[in-house]
């Protein structure tokens, strides 16, 4: 497998499971720091490697009117700031092609959503950056189908692609998770994350906004570790019920630190 190399020295696909964790907005500077103090300190426990995520803009809310985030100039500094006072690398999400080398001047990995993994002219100018970037599978894709998303980072000359399982539509406002996937986009070279809250999310579930079902993260979780990732990808968050977004399939503090405890001991048994 072609491992993925990010800043301060982490690799994802050499063996050693990664955490992608934090709050899904960068909805204020105090959510980034308090979140990213608590997973540096916990992934230093148990021996994890680290890279905290927050969005500076949800582009694809259920609703108009839902909070979208801080904005790129604001969300931008926000992640600087966590990477600096934490010396961790940060990730973030991009959404149009023009926005790309602003963002990537910031932070250390690229993450293309999930709704937007088939678009060309991003995945070219994400790739054109040199940046790790990370795709997430479509909801509406098959995980075969992921390979031409690969190849379109790669056209544009880099080899640092890794894919993000989070779910595939089952009806309506409903996801399910086929672990063959993993195997599947593993085979096409590149390390493979499983994001254990996205994946029970229930999308527009809530009319106005996505609902989730986060008694199942725990289950989800494990089987993942089981069938084999390089990394875990979850949403944490101080206060899931008062987030700004996702709130329903985020994990709390306490809840966080049961599951990638439980996760880190079934991974370094397969």
């Amino acid at each position: 497998m072609n491992a993925v190399t990010i800043a301060n020295n982490i690799v994802i696909g050499n063996g050693k499971l990664a955490l992608i964790g934090g709050p899904c907005m960068a909805e204020s500077l105090e959510v980034c720091m308090e979140t990213a103090e608590f997973l540096t300190g916990l992934c230093k426990k148990l021996d994890i490697q680290y890279i905290f995520k927050a969005s500076y803009d949800k582009a694809n809310r259920s609703s108009g009117s839902s909070r979208r985030g801080p904005g790129r100039e604001v969300g931008l500094k926000y992640l600087a700031a966590v990477k600096e006072k934490f010396n961790v690398p940060v990730l973030t999400d991009v959404h149009e092609s023009a926005e790309v080398p602003e963002v990537a001047a910031v932070v250390d990995v690229l993450q293309i959503p999930a709704f937007l993994c088939r678009q060309t002219d991003l995945l070219l100018a994400a790739g054109k950056t040199g940046l790790p970037v990370n795709i997430k599978k479509g909801q509406f894709m098959a995980p075969e189908d992921m390979r031409g998303a690969v190849e379109k980072v790669r056209l544009a000359g880099n080899n640092q692609v890794m894919l993000t399982e989070r779910g595939s539509s089952f009806g309506y406002h409903n996801l399910v998770v086929d672990f063959r996937s993993l195997p599947t986009m593993r085979s096409f070279d590149v390390p493979v994350i499983f994001d254990a809250t996205h994946s029970v999310q229930l999308p527009g579930g809530l009319g106005n906004a996505s609902g989730g079902q986060r008694e199942f993260i725990f289950p989800l979780a494990r089987a993942a570790a089981a069938a084999g990732i390089d990394a875990m990808f979850c949403e944490v968050h101080p206060n899931p019920s008062q987030a700004l977004s996702d709130g329903p399939n985020s994990l709390d503090f306490a809840a966080a630190e049961e599951i990638l405890t439980k996760v880190k001991a079934i991974h370094d048994l397969c």
